[in-house]
């Protein structure tokens, strides 16, 4: 095998690679946000779970794109890891459908087709049809690469290197390895499979050989998963590591399976007897079908297995704790005085939560704390789920024999979740002003960020009084949190007219000057929704008062 030959398979698998990656972006911006919605809504069950892998998969040809959506879906708390391994599942089933596709031998019609997707993506106007062109041009440089690898590599089989190589994958084990090895460094699973189906097409391996590096290719492909869930929260790791483990699991079973019972590879080979390429990609195939039918009911084990694997953080196990309501867990076996009760008591329980990620985020811009930045972040996310399950639990109460003291107690809580979701998304404002310092991409006078620690002490004093009168129902102290509510809004005029000067004589950079006006915004809102706390407190008094 001369250089030129090598250049040539390198080429080709370039070609390949660069096809399978053309024709995947394609179809991800032809079908926009639809892949997600699939993966975001099909998920209930086991079976849509799976079912919804494969159509992803076969959408978008790669298992390692679905998975690593996926991975981004756990990461940000859209999915859980029971719904992830069935679209796991249905992904490795998926993507073998390239390897069905590639055993056709339409290489001669590779031109043509390469033709056709660049007339359609360079000169056609319309988007849909621009990305179809996309999609189509990938498909030619996938058949074009096999069709360059296929010719590269007829020489190996007179190489004496190649041949040592070959007999030292007479081992299965050492097969499988490298099967591994080989897909971890191309990160597909499905160009892997292809390439072996090119060996084995030019008598290099043995379908045998093949089937052995199929079996690797599966754990191989995991690498790029492995990748992202570096970069993800703990919840995104135990994804990552839940592909491998079923992988891995995949793997010890099929070789079990074939060891065991060898007429599963006589049957697959009998399905096309004269044609290694097909026998190959139906093994590919039946393989990732019978690891999904076995091991899909014994899902669950592998999901606490990756949980053990990477136990929970005392963090996270109180994030957990917090992301849950208390209160508000049986209302309808209670009656409705003390279900009303337990509504207060829960909608209380959230307010804490959002004033406390108030004073981390303040914390965070003050002191460049990047840890109170991500309690606040943490903290906000806490507030979202509350939010969504407290209004829930109150629209059912609505069923209730609610008198109309309850009922107005029921409305004014509505509006006070509302505002303490509000306040909790200021909080997560005021951290992205501090990256913003932090990086550079502004700056401030030292007097202006006095100022605005004055302003945020005030505005903190405000929220707790507030806090205070809705907690205890406190009527007496209304007087005072409004007296504070009107303090923050003067601290905020003089401190703004202040700013207005500095800014006059340059001492403040314009970027500077929009991020503390965005501050000052931020926290005269908060109070103005702490001051509704209050209120709802005052008029459910002169409403009682006027029913009675």
């Amino acid at each position: 095998m001369s250089i030129y030959d090598v250049f040539i398979l390198l080429g080709g698998v370039g070609l390949f690679l660069y096809g399978m990656t053309i024709m995947s972006s394609g179809l991800k911006n032809a079908c926009g946000d639809n892949l997600r919605v699939i993966l975001g809504k099909a998920t209930k069950n086991k079976v849509t779970s799976i079912l919804a892998g494969i159509a992803v998969t076969i959408f978008v040809q790669s298992s390692s794109a679905t998975d690593v959506m996926v991975i981004g879906f756990v990461t940000s708390g859209l999915m859980s890891l029971s719904q992830a391994i069935g679209v796991i599942m249905g992904a490795n089933i998926g993507t073998t459908v390239t390897a069905q596709i590639t055993a056709f031998n339409i290489g001669a019609y590779a031109p043509m087709i390469l033709f056709i997707g660049a007339v359609m993506n360079l000169f056609l106007k319309n988007r849909t049809l621009k990305e179809v062109g996309s999609v189509i041009l990938g498909f030619g440089m996938l058949f074009q690469g096999i069709t360059l690898m296929k010719s590269a590599i007829a020489p190996l089989a007179e190489t004496a290197a190649f041949r040592a190589l070959l007999t030292s994958l007479e081992n299965p084990i050492l097969t499988v390895l490298f099967g591994i090895a080989f897909t971890a460094l191309l990160q597909s699973s499905s160009s892997a499979t292809v390439i072996f189906q090119a060996f084995a097409m030019q008598n290099i391996i043995s379908y045998q050989t093949a089937v052995y590096l199929v079996i690797g290719a599966a754990v191989g492909s995991v690498m790029p998963n492995l990748l992202a869930g570096l970069t993800a929260n703990r919840n995104g790791k135990r994804c990552a590591v839940l592909n491998l483990l079923f992988n891995s699991i995949r793997a010890v079973l099929i070789l079990a399976l074939i060891t065991i019972f060898p007429q599963i590879l006589t049957f697959i080979q009998s399905l096309s007897p004269n044609n290694v390429a097909r026998q190959i990609a139906n093994t590919h195939t039946c393989f990732a079908i019978i690891a999904v039918l076995v091991l899909a009911p014994f899902s669950e084990f592998i999901v606490k297995l990756a949980g053990r694997l990477i136990p929970a953080s005392e963090e996270e196990t109180r994030r957990g704790e917090d992301q849950r309501l208390v209160y508000l867990t049986n209302t309808s076996q209670i009656p409705a005085a003390i279900a009303m009760d337990h509504a207060h008591r829960e909608v209380t329980r959230m307010a804490h939560f959002a004033i406390d990620n108030l004073q981390y985020s303040i914390d965070c811009f003050f002191d460049h704390d990047q840890k109170k930045g991500q309690m606040a972040i943490q903290g906000e996310e806490t507030v979202d789920y509350l939010t969504g399950a407290i209004l829930g639990k109150l629209v059912e109460l609505r069923s209730l024999d609610l008198s109309p003291k309850h009922l107005n107690k029921l409305y004014r809580l509505i509006q006070v979740v509302d505002d303490l979701e509000r306040i909790s998304d200021h909080a997560e404002n005021i951290v992205e002003y501090e990256e913003q310092m932090r990086t550079g991409k502004a700056s401030m006078h030292q007097e202006a960020i006095d100022d605005l620690h004055t302003l945020a002490n005030i505005t903190m004093q405000s929220m707790h009084v507030s806090l205070v009168v809705f907690e205890q129902e406190l009527l007496d102290r209304f007087e005072d949190a409004e007296a504070m509510e009107d303090l923050v809004d003067k601290t905020k005029d003089q401190i703004e007219a202040a700013h207005v000067e500095r800014m006059s004589k340059k001492a403040c950079d314009p970027k500077g000057g929009i991020l503390f006006t965005d501050f000052c915004i931020d926290m005269e809102r908060c109070s103005d929704h702490a001051i509704n706390l209050a209120e709802a407190v005052r008029d459910l008094s002169e409403q009682n008062t006027t029913l009675l």
